[in-house]
C-alpha cells in the first residue's frame, strides 16, 4: 500500500507511516495544482490545508482512503470521494487546546495592541501613552458560538482571566450550561448582544454558512471583539469588512475568504489597509504538541485501515439506508455461503445496501445481516432456506416500519 503526504507532517509521523511496511511518498510542498495531475499507485491521501478537489479524485484510480490531519473537511471534495467509493478520514479534537490558545491570544492582542507595540519598537517608535489604553479582560464577557472541544476549551481559560461566558450552540442545553458554570443563550444574536467579545468556533456546513450574519454583528456592542478561528465563511465577511472600516468592532482573524491557497508568497487583502484587524495566518493547529497529536491520529487511522480494513472516523458513510427490508442469515463459516446468498438476491434484482457478517465463538457459525431494497419473494427464501449444509436459518424482517 502507497501513501502520498501532501502537508508537512512531524518526521516521526512519516517514520511510523514507513515503520508499518508503506510505501511513503512525502511532499509537504505539493500543491492542488499537482494533486490535480492525479496520483498514480497511490491507495492513501494525507493532506491539511492542501485542497482534493474532484479532479485529484478522478484522475487517482486507486485512491481508496483520505485521511484530513485536522479536523475539518471543507477542503476535501466530498461528494466526488463518495461517488469514487474512497474513504474520507478526519482527526478531530486533537488540536483544540492549540486553537483555544490561539483565540485567547488574539483577544490578548486586540485588547493591549500587541502586535503594534512589537511593530513601533521595530521602528524605533516609542508610543507608551497611546499603549497604555488597554480595557483589560478582565470582567469582561466572553460569547462562544459553538460548544464543541475547542469552544470548551477557550471557555476554560477564559475563566482563568475572570471573564463571564454565556455559549449557543446546537447541541447545549440550559441543564448543561449550567453544569459548565455558564449562561445559556438561546441563539447566536443573543450571544452577540450580551458579550463584550464574540468568538466563533463552528464546523462549516449548510447550516452554520454565514451563521454569523450582519444582524448578529449589529448586535455586538461598539468597542465590540469578534474573533474567528474556525471558518471564514461562518460569518458574512462584507458585513463585517464594512464594522471593522466605520471603526465600530474589532476583530481576530485566524481565517479568512481571500486566504492564499500556497503555503508561501506575496498576496493583497482588503484587510490590510484596516489598523483594528489582526490577522493570523491560519495558524490554529500549527503547534508542535498539535500537530503531532495529529499527526498520530493521522498514522493511527491509516495503520487500522491497512491492518483491520476498519477507517475510524470515516465522514462520508451514510448513516442508514432507507432499505425497507432486513434479511438475517444464520450460517455455517465456511467459504462460499455469502456468495450463495448474494448470487440469489441477484438473480432477483435486489440490491443489498448494506450487510455485516459476524462470527460466534467456536468459529464454526456465524450470522449475516443484509440490508434489501426491495422483498425477496418465497421463492427465493427458500432456495436460500434449503442449502441445509450452509444456512441454519434466514429471516426475513421488515424495517422503518
Amino acid at each position: 500500500m502507497n501513501v502520498f503526504v501532501a502537508d508537512k507532517l512531524p518526521g516521526e509521523a512519516v517514520d511510523e507511516l514507513k515503520n508499518l511496511g508503506l510505501g511513503v511518498t512525502d511532499e509537504p510542498g505539493a500543491t492542488a495544482e499537482q494533486l490535480d495531475k492525479g496520483l498514480k499507485d497511490i491507495q492513501v491521501l494525507i493532506v491539511r490545508s492542501t485542497v482534493v478537489s474532484k479532479k485529484c479524485i478522478d484522475n487517482s484510480p486507486e485512491l481508496s482512503l483520505i485521511v484530513r490531519a485536522g479536523a475539518g473537511v471543507n477542503n476535501i471534495d466530498m461528494s466526488a470521494a463518495s461517488d469514487k467509493g474512497i474513504y474520507v478520514a478526519n482527526c478531530p479534537g486533537k488540536n483544540a487546546i492549540a486553537v483555544a490558545e490561539l483565540t485567547l491570544g488574539l483577544i490578548l492582542s486586540l485588547d493591549r495592541s500587541i502586535p503594534d507595540n512589537v511593530s513601533d519598537f521595530r521602528k524605533g517608535q516609542w508610543n507608551k501613552a497611546s499603549y497604555s489604553k488597554a480595557d483589560g479582560l478582565f470582567g469582561k464577557t466572553l460569547g462562544i458560538v459553538g460548544t464543541g472541544r475547542i469552544g470548551r476549551e477557550v471557555i476554560k481559560r477564559a475563566k482563568s482571566f475572570g471573564m463571564p461566558v454565556v455559549a449557543w450552540s446546537r447541541s447545549l442545553t440550559p441543564d448543561e450550561a449550567e453544569q459548565m458554570d455558564i449562561m445559556y443563550a438561546d441563539s447566536i444574536s443573543t450571544v452577540a448582544d450580551t458579550c463584550d467579545i464574540l468568538s466563533v468556533h463552528l464546523a462549516l456546513n449548510k447550516d452554520t454558512r454565514g451563521a454569523v450574519s450582519k444582524e448578529v454583528l449589529e448586535n455586538l456592542k461598539d468597542g465590540g471583539m469578534l474573533i474567528n478561528t474556525s471558518r471564514a465563511e461562518v460569518v458574512d465577511e462584507e458585513a463585517l469588512f464594512d464594522e471593522l472600516k466605520n471603526g465600530r468592532l474589532r476583530a481576530g482573524l485566524d481565517v479568512f475568504e481571500d486566504e492564499p491557497e500556497f503555503k508561501e508568497g506575496e498576496f493583497s487583502s482588503r484587510f490590510q489597509s484596516l489598523d483594528n484587524v489582526y490577522i493570523t495566518h491560519h495558524i490554529g493547529a500549527s503547534t508542535t504538541q498539535a500537530q503531532l497529536a495529529v499527526a498520530n491520529d493521522a498514522v493511527d487511522i491509516v495503520r487500522g485501515y491497512m491492518k483491520e480494513g476498519k477507517v475510524r472516523n470515516w465522514l462520508n458513510r451514510c448513516e442508514h439506508t432507507e432499505a425497507p427490508w432486513q434479511l438475517v442469515v444464520r450460517h455455517f463459516d465456511k467459504p462460499g455461503v455469502i456468495a450463495n446468498v448474494m448470487s440469489e438476491l441477484k438473480l432477483a434484482d435486489i440490491n443489498a445496501q448494506e450487510l455485516e457478517n459476524v462470527i460466534f465463538d467456536g468459529k464454526k457459525t456465524a450470522c449475516c445481516t443484509i440490508q434489501l431494497a426491495s422483498e425477496p419473494s418465497e421463492e427465493i427464501l427458500q432456495n436460500i432456506r434449503t442449502r441445509q449444509d450452509e444456512v441454519i436459518s434466514a429471516t426475513l424482517i421488515p424495517r422503518n416500519r
